[in-house]
């Protein structure tokens, strides 16, 4: 009976982030998870969650479908939540998850990278709530089925748009804890958006154009970090022109984290570099082009992030193309 009047939650995208808030979800929650690539492994033989948090060699089956069509003929009880952790492909993800949407019930989780990536969730599901999520959660998954996650949990969230109301974020944000992961609730999370984005649309672009990790990247030239933190400062530069006052010396705090890797690690392997050695279309558009469109459209001048946007569209348009 206890599972009866636990949220139903359908997680989209059982990536290696999205892995992990699957398996802690679980102890709190019904939960069903559409995997894809993945699919067959997952029916026959689950995941392996390898966490420096959570536990070791960690074997978890669960309910796994193909798609969300499937998902939602299994049970005629809506979804409470669908929590989305896919890439963000821009016009793709809203019409997946369409139906297991039910109009006015189910809270759409978007814990997803990028800026400027819920409008799409909110034209085409206008009575649903929206959470917008930053997540900070370094993890791998290779070969399929098996996650690999570091040393790093924490959850950034809050209503979407900012003046909507509080209370369907507040409630997930109480879930999440009590599933033992780390959430915080913001007012207007956009600007935690915009702070992640720093190392987002950095170090992603550079490390998928290099093959390098973050740290290898910064030894391989004295140029390479001053490249970096003025990419950054870019970033800030557009974000201020939406109200979002970044300093220079909370970039500089980014840049120093991945500096602190080159001491005693070999590195972060951002997800545009997982993708680009997995041979698969990397997340351009959400984390690297939205903020140059963004940022012509205020009239800010981002010639080195603008760049590296031209760069990584021409690497993602090959991706895929290899058998």
């Amino acid at each position: 009976m206890a599972s009866d009047i636990r949220p139903k939650i359908l997680l989209f995208g059982a990536g290696s982030v999205g892995t992990v808030y699957l398996y802690l979800l679980s102890k709190v929650s019904s939960i069903t998870a559409v995997c894809r690539s993945n699919y067959d492994t997952v029916r026959k033989n689950g995941f392996i969650i390898n966490s420096s948090l959570f536990g070791q060699g960690i074997h978890f089956i669960p309910n796994a479908v193909r798609d969300c069509a499937e998902a939602a003929s299994a049970d005629s009880k809506p979804f409470d939540y669908i929590v989305v952790c896919s890439k963000v492909i821009p016009g793709t993800i809203p019409q997946l998850i369409a139906p297991a949407i039910t109009p006015g019930h189910t809270i759409i989780v978007l814990i997803q990278n990028g800026i400027g990536i819920e409008d799409e969730y909110a034209t085409a599901f206008p009575t649903n709530p929206i959470i917008s999520c930053v997540v900070y959660l370094p993890a791998t998954q290779r070969p399929a089925g098996v996650i690999r996650h570091g040393e790093i949990e924490r959850l950034e969230l809050g209503a979407y748009p900012s003046n909507a109301p509080s209370a369907p974020a507040r409630v997930f944000t109480e879930l999440i804890r009590a599933a033992g992961a780390t959430a915080e609730l913001y007012d207007d999370v956009q600007a935690k958006r915009w702070f992640k984005l720093l190392a987002n649309a950095s170090w992603n672009p550079i490390c998928a154009l290099t093959l390098c990790t973050d740290a290898e990247f910064m030894v391989s030239s004295s140029l390479a970090t001053d490249l970096a933190l003025e990419i950054m400062l870019e970033v800030c530069a557009i974000a201020e022109a939406y109200g979002y006052t970044i300093s220079r010396e909370e970039a500089e705090y980014q840049l120093g984290r991945a500096k602190a890797r080159i001491y005693h690690k070999n590195g972060v392997e951002p997800s545009m570099l997982q993708d680009v050695r997995g041979g698969r279309k990397m997340e351009v558009e959400a984390i690297v082009g939205n903020a140059v469109r963004m940022g012509k459209e205020k009239e800010v001048a981002a010639p080195k992030l603008e760049m590296l946007y031209v760069l990584a569209t021409a690497l993602d348009s090959q991706m895929g193309k290899k058998a």
